[in-house]
C-alpha cells in the first residue's frame, strides 16, 4: 500500500498524530479514536493493522498490553517525496517568520518604553 493511501484516511492520520507524542497502548489509542470518530474497537484495530503492515507503526507486547510507536522511516520517505514541492511554501513560511520576529521586536520596544 502506498504511503499516501495509508495516510489518506483521517483515522490513521489521527493515530499517527497521537503516536507522534509518544508510545501508547492499543487501549489508549482505541479509546481516543472511538470517542473522536465513533467507530468500534475492531475498526480501530483494523486501522492499527494497516499502519503496522505498512510499516508506519511498531508494536511491542508489555504484559497483557500492546504498545504502539511511530516508525520514522516511512515518514522520512513521505518527507523526501515532498522535497520538489517545498518551493511552493518555503518562501511564505520564511516571510511569516520575519513578520513574527517584527511583531516580537515591536512588542519588546513598546514594553521597554512603558517600563521607563
Amino acid at each position: 500500500m502506498h504511503a499516501f493511501d495509508v495516510l489518506g484516511d483521517p483515522v490513521r492520520r489521527h493515530l499517527i498524530e497521537l503516536l507522534a507524542q509518544g508510545e501508547l497502548s492499543a487501549g489508549e489509542l482505541s479509546d481516543d479514536v472511538r470517542a473522536r470518530f465513533g467507530i468500534s474497537q475492531p475498526a480501530v484495530s483494523q486501522h492499527l493493522k494497516v499502519l503496522r503492515e505498512a510499516g508506519f507503526v511498531t508494536v511491542r507486547p508489555e504484559g497483557a498490553r500492546r504498545l504502539y510507536a511511530v516508525e520514522l522511516e516511512p515518514l522520512r520517505q513521505v518527507d523526501d517525496w515532498l522535497v520538489p514541492f517545498r518551493h511552493f511554501w518555503a518562501p511564505r513560511l520564511a516571510a511569516l517568520g520575519t513578520e513574527i520576529a517584527r511583531g516580537k521586536k515591536a512588542r519588546r520596544s513598546t514594553t521597554d518604553k512603558d517600563e521607563k
